[in-house]
């Protein structure tokens, strides 16, 4: 990967070249009599570096010529380094490259070549020519250019699907704020009913309400609806991902065709009740029984006390009917573990059923549009056919019956089954991250503070500022093609056939738990910080961004808690470890031994710990191969310090609560890692090369800035040095000014409807005359 021809555009030596260049390809044409006049000023300075020299060389290379978008970077760079000159200093390109020139090399040779230089070229324009129409028509064909070649490799295969969510979400009305809740929730309601009688629901279920090969298409419509009003993407969650979902997958043929196409138009309003209060996550402990009543073969539903109540269910408190209700089955004495069942709760009226108790959660922090409640049962009745059956049924005798053996194996299949969930949530919490930065890039670049005697500069100049912004939104793209892999993964894997024989899924499982963490977490920084970047407006509710903090903020919580999951890819990168070592033997162990001595040498030779050349540093082999790296440590460490605990007879769970930290810290890693090598692979396939150039800044921002946050463990293993965590430093400080000038392109990218921003700082206008 070689060193962008715009990296060394503000050297003090290349400084006085820069008027001519960019006179030679304003009209990005280079005729060989300006190419023969700038190559023979350049060899003619003696005092240029060969550094320096390259890089002009590569200006001057007529075969590649520099595209749109380095122009523009190069018309910016030389407004930049010109605003402090005086107008009279910056009237003529000869004057101005001469005071541009090291102060030291301001002699009359120099002034020579100059002029020589201008007069072939017929310099004569001021910069105020510089910085009108031919700067501004190509930056701004530029960024139009990359703005449609970026929104259609993140639109991908889906980009028709997106398009009619867009469609959907363009209407002003489809915006709410500040509204009472019950007012909000009606209108949320409203919203869901629109989708459903669209057709938006049947993507739920394919091969029973349509012909979709798989829940691709669904996911896509989820993560999309997120542009918009949070409460209605968990709403439509709820219905058809959640409830409909839970028929979908652990229900029998028979039910899927009797259930979904009412589910899918909103006939039958759900929800999913699995949580309770007393157990959190530990869904394998939940209290709720369904004993099976053999004479009237019915299951009687039941919560045994408080605790066991179910707790933070979207739709219980108002408008679901029916609800999925998780319990411990227990038939003829004999206990079966957790199974699902169908459960009727309210009647056409809206009225509890008889033996059913509900309550509202209350006002919340956020997603005050979703009417979250509380269940509880008193020996509710239901048929057996109340059981969903994919996994598990009575037979005629009244006798349990199951395709899977044993009640931990039959729970982690059912539960297995339901990880769509996470998958969709990793997503929306992504385009929720997209649209606090699109509102954050836009003020930025309008908003001006401060600057040279002539005026004021936007925020987005400022490095501090873009650093703030800039390095996260290279996360949200970096994030973005991650889960767009997953989402591929989880379709191919989870919804084939769904009545072929159960697929161990326990990778993809980790993999999606990884990347949910990820996703929501960043989200969630990530919309804090653009609250920040944007001052007391970004404090004021019109603006979005307070009601996109509170909202996002419960990503990190439900379809399962941060920190839980980091736990479950933890113990299950631990479980594959071992694994590797039993299956393999002592062959096994010594082929381990030796990739990692293999690695040592590799990347902990001294060349290496200390190369600091930008090519190395934006290599995306040497990112995946730290990120790797400290994963692989990290993951043979905790091997070790765990095996000593149990060598010691501590028992296994005491154990895995004495290495809780450094377990977490390898499932973080972990996330870190594959989500790089889900982006590495989508920009592998990427054939457009100028977009490509774009996403490996993009991944090279990503990733020295994850690096850089662990900077300590990379010193700690000897694996770089200080002098290359410096270089470091430097280079994503030059990454982000590279990528500044695309930033709005950038945002502008991710194709969110005007309704949905609907923040007045993203559409202000300096030059217009009532701004």
């Amino acid at each position: 990967m070689s060193t962008p021809r715009t990296a060394l555009l503000d050297d003090p030596q290349l400084r006085p070249f820069l008027p001519m260049l960019w006179l030679a390809w304003s009209d990005f044409d280079l005729d060989d009599e300006e190419l023969a006049v700038i190559a023979r000023a350049v060899e003619q300075t003696p005092w240029l570096r060969p550094a320096a020299r390259a890089t002009l060389a590569r200006w001057l290379d007529p075969a590649k010529p520099p595209t749109r978008a380095e122009v523009a970077k190069l018309t910016e760079t030389l407004v930049a380094v010109s605003k402090n000159l005086s107008p009279e200093q910056r009237c003529d390109l000869v004057e101005l490259a001469l005071e541009l020139a090291p102060e030291e090399h301001r002699d009359a040779d120099t002034r020579a070549r100059l002029q020589e230089l201008g007069a072939k070229l017929s310099a004569g324009p001021c910069l105020s020519d510089l910085e009108g129409p031919p700067a501004t028509k190509a930056s701004s064909e530029a960024n139009e250019v990359l703005r449609a070649s970026m929104r259609a490799a993140l639109d991908g295969r889906h980009g028709p699907v997106r398009a009619e969510v867009r469609r959907f979400l363009s209407d002003p009305e489809k915006r709410a704020y500040g509204l009472p809740t019950d007012v909000y929730r009606e209108k949320v309601a409203g919203w869901l009913g629109e989708l459903a009688k669209a057709g938006f629901g049947n993507r739920a279920f394919p091969g029973v309400t349509t012909q979709e090969p798989n829940l691709d298409a669904f996911a896509t419509t989820f993560e999309t609806l997120a542009m918009g009003d949070l409460s209605l993407v968990v709403r439509f969650g709820v219905q058809f991902g959640l409830f409909g979902g839970s028929i979908f997958f652990l229900g029998t043929a028979k039910q899927r065709e009797e259930h979904l196409p009412r589910v899918a138009s909103l006939a039958l309003p759900g929800c999913f009740a699995m949580s309770e209060a007393g157990h959190g996550s530990n869904v394998e402990g939940l209290e709720t029984t369904a004993t099976w009543d053999a004479a009237s073969r019915s299951f009687v539903i039941h919560t045994p006390r408080e605790a066991a109540r179910k707790e933070w269910i979207g739709g219980a408190a108002k408008y679901a009917r029916t609800a999925t209700v998780f319990a411990q089955l227990e038939a003829n004495g004999d206990a079966h573990g957790v199974h699902a069942f169908l459960v009727p709760i309210r009647d056409d009226t809206g009225r509890p059923l008889s033996g059913v108790r509900t309550g509202d959660s209350g006002l919340k922090m956020g997603l005050n549009g979703v009417d979250n409640g509380r269940l509880w049962f008193d020996h509710v009745r239901v048929p057996e056919t109340a059981l969903l059956g994919r996994f598990a049924t009575m037979n005629a005798e009244g006798t349990y019956e199951s395709s899977i053996e044993g009640s931990k194996k039959r729970f982690f299949t059912m539960l297995g089954t339901l990880v769509g969930g996470r998958v969709s949530v990793a997503a929306a919490a992504v385009t929720a991250a997209k649209v606090g930065l699109t509102i954050a890039v836009r003020y930025a670049t309008t908003r001006r503070q401060f600057g040279p005697a002539e005026g004021e500069i936007p925020l987005l100049e400022y490095p501090a500022h873009a650093a703030r912004l800039l390095p996260r939104l290279a996360s949200v793209y970096v994030h973005h093609f991650a889960v767009d892999r997953l989402k591929a993964h989880f379709a191919a894997q989870i919804t084939g056939r769904l009545d072929e024989a159960t697929k161990d899924t326990r990778e993809l499982e980790a993999e999606v738990a990884a990347l949910k963490v990820l996703t929501t977490g960043t989200a969630v920084e990530t919309l804090r910080e653009c609250r920040k970047a944007c001052g007391g407006q970004g404090y004021l509710a019109v603006n979005r961004l307070p009601d996109l903090c509170a909202d996002v903020e419960i990503f990190t919580t439900f379809e399962g808690d941060n920190t839980v999951l980091l736990q479950l890819v933890g113990k299950s990168l631990l479980t594959g470890f071992r694994k590797r070592f039993e299956s393999g033997g002592l062959g096994g162990i010594a082929r381990m031994v030796l990739e990692r001595a293999k690695s040592a040498i590799t990347e902990r030779n001294p060349l290496e710990v200390r190369r600091t050349d930008a090519e190395h540093l934006r290599d995306r082999n040497f990112h995946l191969s730290a990120l790797r790296f400290r994963e692989g440590a990290l993951l043979e460490s905790l091997a070790r310090r765990t095996k000593k605990r149990i060598d010691a007879k501590m028992p296994p769970h005491r154990a895995m609560l004495d290495v809780q930290e450094h377990l977490l810290a390898l499932a973080a890693a972990h996330a870190d890692h594959c989500a790089l090598a889900f982006f590495d692979e989508a920009v592998r396939e990427t054939k457009d090369a100028e977009l490509r150039a774009t996403l490996d800044r993009l991944g090279a921002l990503h990733a020295l800035t994850q690096l850089r946050r662990d900077a300590v463990f990379y010193l700690a293993e000897g694996y770089f040095d200080a002098g290359k965590e410096r270089a470091m430093r430097k280079e994503v400080a030059q990454l982000v000014a590279e990528i500044r000038p695309d930033a709005v392109a950038l945002v502008d990218a991710f194709g969110i409807p005007d309704a949905c921003l609907s923040a007045p700082i993203a559409f202000m206008d300096p030059a217009h005359p009532k701004w």
